[in-house]
């Protein structure tokens, strides 16, 4: 009886490990091919055997290669069309990308502005006879008083054209903000037709005619008020520095040479700068308790800090023997955020350099502020560019932490790894938490406004402290004018400068400054007045800013006594001290509804805790392997799966114009849909199946490098969907990390895979191979012909191989993952991170 159990237990097999099944399967492999190779020889013997020529075999050839090529031109040509009815509005979205069309059609919450563009252009001729009169009557004047060269210039002509300033798109913050404050976002075209000529002397004529200036303009109406006219203040300025053309006419058209097009546009849009763009604004209060300088100067939003990792799968531009041979890329990266920049270290000779430094930026705007983020590859002579990104600083203070892999746009290849904190600022001294390691635990905030009763320059107060009053010789004989000034603000290694102020014992600045502070205990603002020309000292000051933490709401502002000064010199500022601390979202718990119900927003759903019922069979899901689900793609928001409602946490669909906090929607290369996080079942759970046993070499062993391995066997990122009018299932191997190495170069790897239960060669699914890499870039789709229903009762078999084994009768799997579709909406697509296992062996964390 147990025999007979056994033998219809275990098949019969033949030779070394091979089933009857095995050997006929290949038995009928063999006889079909050798069925093909006498079909295609036979009409090669029957033209020789009746003594036809040769070239009747070759024209038959060449019709056959014709035909072929033609039918696969038809079918690549279907295949697209049915792409794009598939994927119309992602194509389109693409398309449009690299259009020059307006903001509107890009972005969803943008608006038209037509209403504006047609008051703007019935405004315009007198805006223009408002310009002419204030050209003429006001800044003609004062060019003349400038100089004396420029006695004689004048506006000989002002006309500001036909053509009106364009909106192109508008988009209104309303409940990001508080809610006395409105804020627009204008998307700025002005081409403009301008004719304006000028005689500077009877024999120079200057002149423009036509300039183009680009930008977003942000409009910033508040406070929101209970009587007329509603609106407190309105605040202008550009976010960005705008982009501008000019056309200059006459002895300034040598403006327009290459040489000097650049320095005179640049030249403008500084000054433009330095009246209305961001951190500089223009204020326009509509009442009067506004104060202007509160307008132009309010605290900043928050700091976000940027940690800059690592970086993967880098364009190779550094080559070899006249460029034969591709070596790799001395990789740096730049960011930006509005006009502070940093530059991290090189990394010499990888396309996967490390990093690990931390950079810190003050937002003045969220959203609005962007963080530019440029890759490139250092050289002697010119940089080369390895690729860009940019995300919206509003987006990280939303998520208040983001850890996640950018796809670096503009380039063939590469992605950065980058981890976003928001860092709000509080006047708690209890969450003053001072650290060692170079980064900032509070923000200091300095407005400068006047100063008052300035030495002439230093002899002036240096003579009073030496001999008591001024000398008689220098009080007859020397005339000195009124000072040039300006004002140097120093906290430890942080040096910042105010404007000059050109012969004014009573200079008024007006401008704002932020340091980052590591030690309030310690650390002091130093504050010096110097005179322009020869950098004397006119007086300095010293404020400790233990002292602001005695102070209510830690500011400080009063007229200051300046030391090694005159007598009654001061100066006027605001000093204002805010605590950084890095808070998380606390994730929201809403009861769950019903399946009946209209399903709620994927982004308010969450699962009930567990009750005592469930809280078992929770703790031993926990005990289960990390590698039996795949890799969340959420890290700010923990989500746990009920097991009595099966709730599956959904995502909102990925659009370009923004950034979530989850690695998925800005590291992959294709979404089409809603994204999940399914519990799939690895190779590594108890109920799983080896996949593999069909390959020759199941039956050896694992290498002992392998089996000596501790931790993971890495991941690997799978795109997963349903093709309806094709009745295809679409799997996209995107990529790999963090494998197994089987070499110190890496493994040359590919991935294997089985639609279960066929496990047969002809339906094996198989990449290209990747040489030398544990962090394999495949972006290979391949196809199933099943049916939906069918594909939904199937398992997806992976396996990520070696392709050259470490010895002839070792396995070559380094990681393997089995997927349960029936767990999937194929119907909407799914991208996972899945962790790699293998049979038999367990990982160790």
């Amino acid at each position: 009886m147990s025999a007979a159990v056994s033998e219809g237990q275990a098949p019969s097999t033949t030779g070394e490990g091979f089933s009857t099944s095995d050997v006929n399967q290949m038995l009928m492999e063999f006889l079909m091919y050798m069925m093909r190779a006498i079909v295609v020889c036979y009409p090669v013997y029957m033209t020789g055997s009746l003594g036809l020529s040769v070239s009747w075999i070759l024209l038959s050839m060449l019709m056959w290669t014709m035909w072929k090529k033609n039918r696969k031109w038809k079918d690549q040509r279907l295949d697209t069309a049915i792409d794009f009815l598939e994927n119309e509005k992602d194509v389109i979205k693409t398309e449009l990308k690299s259009m020059d069309m307006p903001a509107w059609i890009h972005f969803a919450d943008v608006e038209k502005a037509a209403w504006i563009n047609k008051i703007l252009q019935q405004a315009w001729p007198f805006f223009g006879m408002y310009m002419e009169k204030l050209l003429i009557e006001n800044i003609q004047p004062s060019v003349r008083t400038s100089s004396s060269h420029l006695k004689t210039f004048a506006f000989t002509k002002v006309h500001m054209g036909q053509k009106a300033p364009t909106v192109t798109g508008v988009r209104v913050y309303t409940h990001e903000l508080d809610t006395r404050e409105v804020v627009l976002d204008l998307n700025i075209l002005y081409e403009a037709d301008v004719d304006i000529d000028a005689d500077v002397k009877p024999a120079i004529k200057v002149g423009v005619k036509g300039l183009q200036l680009q930008g977003m303009l942000r409009v910033i109406l508040e406070p929101m008020i209970g009587q007329s006219p509603l609106v407190g203040g309105v605040t202008m300025f550009f976010i960005r520095r705008p982009t501008l053309q000019v056309n200059w006419t006459g002895m300034t058209n040598i403006l327009d040479s290459p040489a000097f097009s650049h320095m005179s546009e640049s030249a403008i849009v500084d000054f433009i700068a330095s009246l209305m763009v961001l951190p500089n604004r223009m204020c326009f209060p509509l009442i009067d308790q506004v104060k202007v300088d509160q307008m132009r100067f309010p605290l900043p939003r928050g700091v976000v800090r940027v940690h800059v990792l690592e970086a993967r799968n880098l364009v190779a531009k550094d080559t070899y023997m006249m460029g034969l041979v591709k070596g790799k890329s001395d990789p740096y990266t730049v960011l930006r955020v509005g006009n502070k920049q940093f530059k991290t270290k090189t990394i010499k000779e990888t396309l996967s350099p490390r990093w690990n430094e931390v950079y810190e930026f003050v937002i003045h705007e969220a959203p609005g502020q962007e963080l530019e983020v440029e890759v490139y590859d250092e050289d002697t002579d010119a940089d080369d560019f390895l690729g860009r990104y940019s995300l919206d600083c509003g987006e990280v203070k939303k998520e208040r932490e983001i850890d996640t892999w950018l796809t670096l746009e503009d380039i063939e290849s590469g992605k950065l790894h980058l981890k976003l904190q928001w860092l709000s600022l509080h006047t708690n001294q209890e969450l003053l938490k001072e650290t060692y390691d170079g980064l900032a635990c509070a923000m200091l905030a300095v407005y400068l406004d006047s100063a008052s009763n300035l030495p002439k320059d230093q002899r002036e107060f240096t003579h009073n402290e030496k001999h008591g009053k001024p000398a008689k010789e220098i009080r007859l004989t020397r005339k000195t004018n009124d000072p040039n000034s300006y004002v140097e603000f120093t906290v430890d290694q942080q040096c910042q400068k105010s404007k000059i102020v050109f012969a004014s014992k009573d200079p008024v600045y007006e401008e704002c400054f932020v340091f980052f502070v590591h030690n309030v205990n310690r650390q002091v603002l130093n504050v010096e007045v110097k005179e322009n020309e020869k950098k004397n000292l006119l007086g300095n000051l010293t404020l400790p800013l233990v002292r602001l933490l005695q102070m209510s709401d830690m500011m400080l502002e009063q007229r200051f006594q300046l030391e090694r000064s005159g007598a009654n010199s001061q100066i006027k500022m605001k000093a204002v001290l805010r605590i950084l601390t890095h808070e998380k979202l606390e994730p929201k718990v809403v009861t769950p509804t019903l399946q009946t119900q209209p399903k709620a927003s994927s982004s308010q759903i969450l699962p009930q805790p567990p009750t005592s019922s469930e809280s078992t069979q929770n703790e031993q899901k926990e005990k289960m392997p990390i590698s039996s689900v795949p890799l969340s793609r959420t890290q700010t928001v923990p989500i746990q799966a009920s097991p009595a409602n099966d709730l599956q946490a959904e995502y909102p669909a990925y659009r370009r114009s923004t950034l979530a906090a989850t690695e998925g929607r800005l590291s992959e290369p294709y979404t089409p849909g809603a994204m999940r996080r399914y519990d799939s079942h690895s190779l590594l759970s108890e109920n799983s199946i080896a996949s593999s046993r069909f390959d020759l070499s199941d039956n050896v062993r694992y290498p002992e490098a392998i089996m000596n391995h501790q931790g993971s066997f890495g991941q690997i990122d799978l795109t997963l969907r349903y093709a309806s009018l094709r009745k295809r299932l679409i799997v996209i191997v995107n990529s790999c990390r963090d494998l197994f190495a089987c070499s110190e170069s890496g493994s040359d790897t590919y991935v294997r895979m089985y639609l279960l239960p066929d496990q047969t060669w002809k339906h094996r699914k198989r990449t290209k191979v990747k040489k030398k890499s544990v962090n394999p870039v495949f972006s290979e789709m391949f196809e199933f012909s099943v049916s939906l229903e069918e594909a939904r009762s199937r398992k997806l078999d992976v396996a990520v191989k070696n392709n050259r084994m470490l010895h002839k009768r070792e396995r070559k799997e380094i990681g393997m993952v089995l997927i349960d579709l029936s767990e999937i909406d194929l119907a909407k697509g799914s991208t996972e991170w899945y962790e790699l296992t293998l049979p038999g062996l367990k990982k160790t964390n």
